[in-house]
């Protein structure tokens, strides 16, 4: 086929391109409780209720506040490796370390998962192990996702886990992505 074929061709398919009848385009910030509307011209903004609903159900409870402050230690959350250095912050967020162990929470009632997290994560901190998977599952409820994907994390800044955990993040894709966590635990030290 020759250059003027291609051409003729091209152009007989694009004879019978219809556009797309114009719609709203959203655009959802991270971290704004807002919903910019592009297509009306200038910005505008307007509250939305489904990232009022996502923040009121990620805010710890009085119970979960009241645990994280008495171990007076800084609040983890996905991503932050504050007490950890770059090379190893880097290789857990990007599931370059050996996992070590895996729980799954599919199925558990809350109670119950909160029992076996605890239970796994202080069975493998005990046996020196640092790096864990905790399968939470990503829910039926939309961009919030289940109660054990929100409420892992807050049981992890809690007695008597959070002491035992330095840094947690989303797995990768490969590990199951927003409905899994890689944990990173601190070292077991020997008293003497």
């Amino acid at each position: 086929m020759s250059k003027d074929d291609d051409l003729a061709l091209w152009r007989k398919v694009a004879e019978t391109v219809k556009p797309l009848e114009r719609r709203k385009v959203r655009f959802r910030p991270k971290t704004a409780s807002a919903v910019i509307d592009i297509s009306t011209g200038p910005i505008a903004a307007k509250p939305s209720p489904k990232l009022k609903t996502v923040r009121r159900s990620l805010t710890p409870t009085r119970t979960e506040k009241r645990d994280a402050a008495t171990n007076r230690q800084p609040v983890l959350s996905h991503g932050e490796t504050a007490g950890v250095d770059g090379r190893t912050a880097g290789r857990l967020r990007r599931g370059k370390l050996p996992i070590e162990a895996t729980l799954d929470l599919h199925g558990h009632r809350q109670d119950d998962a909160h029992r076996a997290l605890i239970g796994f994560v202080t069975a493998h901190h005990g046996a020196g192990r640092r790096c864990l998977l905790v399968v939470t599952g990503k829910g039926l409820r939309g961009e919030s996702g289940g109660v054990l994907r929100q409420k892992v994390p807050l049981w992890l800044n809690a007695a008597p886990l959070r002491d035992k955990v330095l840094a947690f993040d989303f797995a990768r894709p490969e590990h199951g992505g927003s409905g899994a966590i890689y944990l990173l635990l601190r070292r077991k030290r020997d008293r003497v």
